[in-house]
């Protein structure tokens, strides 16, 4: 059983890091967007191509400060090997954001509309924009990531090719955004967690996430989640996913709101004597929703 206080979880501030953070994607991606709104705009970033990479980076105390990772999502849902990824490491959840992921249509300057054939993109970026898309007789070409798209677009000097991103990538890569916020559903968010390699303090923490484990006896879950009902504590998040190596036993991620440290702790002591393991993720203040 893996046990960390409340007291000693988590980050509450916005920390400044010499070294990079590692993110999934390339630069100009969403993981930017979420790492910027987090540490800071003049946040050093290092692009992973993988979840499995940005763990492994992020973990890197020599490399980097730390990384910020995609956990959900409000339309497809949660992003099930993240959870195993973070369980597996020894990192530790410090803060999250939720950042509306807002799709646009880039271009180079001067190209218009009618100049387009072509539309580069991540094919759930694509999916999310269909009904914008199907409007026009263009090409849809499915790549690895949304910001890539824009960088080759930019590197080309493409004149017949737009790209489907965020609006950093416009910004980094000098596009025009010939049209704005074209997904189908414009209240869109994606969950973003922080992650650092060491515990910190965090004076107003009020959130955190933990994992756990039931004896799988009959009713074991209820009494977990009893014992947060009565607290007061709110469970904002239940997640489960099969214990690898078990014949069909499931473990639990809980996301945990709270008003203050000591009623996160007094629950997290009764919740340790109805459950087989129980393991503190982070302690960190509730993210806002930023638009």
């Amino acid at each position: 059983m893996k046990r960390n206080n409340a007291k000693g979880s988590g980050t509450g501030k916005k920390v400044q890091n010499k070294l990079p953070i590692a993110i999934q994607g390339y630069e100009g991606s969403f993981h930017q967007v979420a790492a910027r709104i987090f540490f800071g705009k003049d946040v050093a970033i290092l692009p992973c191509a993988s979840f499995v990479d940005l763990i492994r980076e992020a973990s890197n105390k020599k490399k980097t400060g730390g990384g910020v990772m995609a956990i959900e999502n409000s339309i497809a849902g949660s992003i099930m090997p993240n959870y195993n990824l973070i369980q597996k490491s020894k990192l530790f959840v410090a803060g999250e954001v939720y950042l509306q992921i807002n799709q646009n249509l880039l271009v180079n300057p001067g190209v218009q509309l009618g100049d387009i054939k072509e539309v580069h993109s991540h094919p759930m970026a694509l999916q999310q924009c269909l009904g914008y898309l199907t409007k026009f007789q263009w090409k849809l070409i499915e790549t690895d990531d949304t910001a890539l798209s824009a960088r080759h677009i930019h590197q080309r000097k493409s004149k017949h090719i737009a790209a489907i991103a965020s609006d950093l990538a416009a910004e980094l890569f000098d596009l025009h955004m010939i049209a704005p916020k074209i997904h189908d559903v414009k209240d869109n968010y994606t969950r973003f967690l922080i992650l650092q390699q060491h515990e910190e303090v965090v004076a107003d923490a009020n959130k955190a996430s933990i994992n756990f484990h039931t004896d799988h006896a009959q009713g074991s879950l209820a009494k977990v989640l009893t014992v947060i009902a009565k607290e007061g504590v709110n469970l904002s998040k239940l997640q489960s996913f099969p214990i690898a190596g078990s014949r069909f036993n499931y473990g639990f991620h809980a996301d945990l709101e709270f008003d203050h440290a000591d009623q996160f702790n007094h629950v997290m002591e009764k919740i340790n004597h109805v459950t087989k393991y129980l393991k503190v993720l982070g302690v960190y203040k509730k993210g806002k929703f930023n638009i």
